[in-house]
């Protein structure tokens, strides 16, 4: 039961201060009232995680995943007949997020109080998006908010599937990237220079590879600060331009201009786009409405703006794929679905097709990317090394035979 502090003044006239349990503040001052104490001030009496879920500092504080189990054990609760207000009691006590047990409190307080469950929702962002709160909506709105909750668990639970594996693929190259990069100055600054001291004294004159390798050697341990400083501030500059409103759309662009990434990409963006218009359209929310919140969960300029373009066609009376076939994004099968999805007023179950086949294709394509990344990454270390180990053998040997 949600708890109060209180300020007031007692029968005597005397300043008290204290604590409360009630279902409300109306009802904390009601029983007040009762006790013969005038309220001067009330406020809720926060925990410790309802004082976190407040500080915005949390941001992506509940993880996709948690999200989803919180959803999925909300829709078993409703679908059960149990109240809204004791099914979120209940989620608080059985979540174990802070920042999620925080807010779901809070929300339950709201509700309790005669609030809306989407507008209580709406005052968290950071952690239920849009599109929750607009399936919410129009959950409440139809009364249909058991099946809404089961199709946002299933939504999250697949968005979260994609995104961890897309995670997972691009983890091993890039430790691998890291890797070697750290071995390769351990080498040049390191190990190169006292091997090929021995060169040194030599009279004659060193194949050009060796006196290349030479050279690297001694411009990485001379600047290696330098060339390090470089780097991070490189990259430092290259990801604030691209999280910039200028560098964003072009970033988006060229990556999709990539070999191989550019296809993931594409097709990655087209599996989002499919699936949140099918499960918005499904469940409820208006066609303006869906595609405000499509074109910002794509997560992709290129396809934000086409997707806006293809909104206003929609509210000016047309179709859908006429601007999505010409901005050239989409793939001719999927404009082809969403044409007969139209014109037969089948469109959610045509885009749930082509998402469910766009996402069996981004699950191929990652694995062969995967598969492709690691012997290559392989093949280009051991060429290095190979490098390095040819260079300082073969004038070793030639030392060898002349000694001899």
């Amino acid at each position: 039961m949600p708890g109060f502090e209180y300020k007031g003044l007692n029968s005597a006239g005397k300043n008290v201060k204290g604590n409360i349990e009630a279902e409300n503040i109306k009802m904390a001052r009601t029983r007040l009232k009762r006790e013969g104490i005038y309220v001067v001030d009330i406020k809720d009496k926060k925990t410790e995680a309802e004082r976190r879920s407040k500080s915005f500092t949390i941001g992506s504080g509940v993880s996709v995943q948690d999200l989803a189990m919180m959803t999925r054990q909300l829709a078993t609760l409703v679908k059960a007949q149990i109240p809204l207000v004791d099914a979120l009691a209940a989620l608080v006590e059985q979540v174990e997020n802070p920042t999620l047990k925080g807010t779901l409190s809070e929300i339950r307080q709201a509700v309790n109080e005669g609030s809306s469950f989407h507008k209580a929702l709406s005052k968290y962002p950071k952690v239920y998006p849009q599109i929750y709160v607009s399936m919410i909506e129009a959950g409440e709105m139809s009364g249909t908010l058991e099946i809404i909750l089961i199709r946002l668990a299933e939504f999250t639970e697949r968005q979260n599937e994609l995104k961890s594996k897309v995670r997972s693929a691009m983890m091993y190259p890039v430790l691998m990237g890291v890797f070697g990069f750290v071995v390769m100055v351990v080498l040049f600054v390191f190990v190169i220079p006292k091997i090929t001291a021995v060169f040194d004294d030599m009279k004659q004159a060193l194949p050009w590879y060796t006196t290349l390798l030479i050279s690297i050697s001694n411009f990485v341990a001379d600047y290696w600060i330098t060339l390090t400083v470089f780097l991070v501030v490189t990259a430092i500059v290259f990801f604030r331009w691209k999280s910039s409103e200028g560098g964003r759309p072009r970033w988006d662009s060229v990556q999709m201009k990539i070999p191989i990434i550019g296809r993931l990409v594409r097709m990655i963006a087209v599996s989002r786009f499919a699936k949140t218009l099918s499960t918005l359209l499904a469940g409820g929310v208006p066609m303006l409405n869906a595609f405000d919140i499509v074109k910002t969960v794509v997560d992709n300029k290129v396809f934000e703006r086409v997707i806006s373009e293809a909104r206003d066609n929609v509210s000016e009376g047309e179709s859908i794929a006429a601007p999505l076939r010409k901005s050239g994004e989409f793939p001719p099968i999927v404009l082809h679905m969403i044409a007969i999805g139209e014109k037969t007023g089948d469109l959610e179950n045509m885009l749930t097709q082509v998402s469910d086949a766009y996402d069996f294709q981004v699950n191929n394509a990652v694995d062969g990317l995967t598969s492709l990344l690691e012997p290559i990454m392989i093949i280009v270390m051991g060429v290095i090394i190979g490098f390095i180990v040819f260079a300082i053998l073969v004038p070793i040997f030639d030392m060898t035979n002349l000694a001899g």
